[in-house]
């Protein structure tokens, strides 16, 4: 049994892919709501705020990452060095 919330204006840090798919999912049906009240008004834009922060965070470590340096072999850990001790 689910309880259905009021919304209260504010939202959670969005740290995940798998939560930034729920908060557009859920940005996108409040979207939808012809009749938004001042609360729910105000969730959706708390939501679009956390939505732009944690696609700045992504944009910057994709900056940072070594995805975009073109190494086609495979990655190796150290304990790989090929010493049979």
């Amino acid at each position: 049994m689910t309880k259905s919330r009021k919304p209260n204006g504010s939202a959670r840090p969005i740290k995940t892919k798998r939560d930034y798919a729920g908060a557009s999912a859920l940005a996108k049906r409040l979207a939808g709501q012809a009749e938004r009240d001042s609360a729910a008004e105000l969730r959706l834009q708390a939501l679009l705020q956390e939505m732009d922060r944690f696609e700045e965070i992504e944009e910057e470590a994709s900056a940072d990452s070594p995805e975009e340096y073109d190494y086609p072999g495979p990655r190796r850990r150290w304990s790989d060095d090929g010493s049979d001790g």
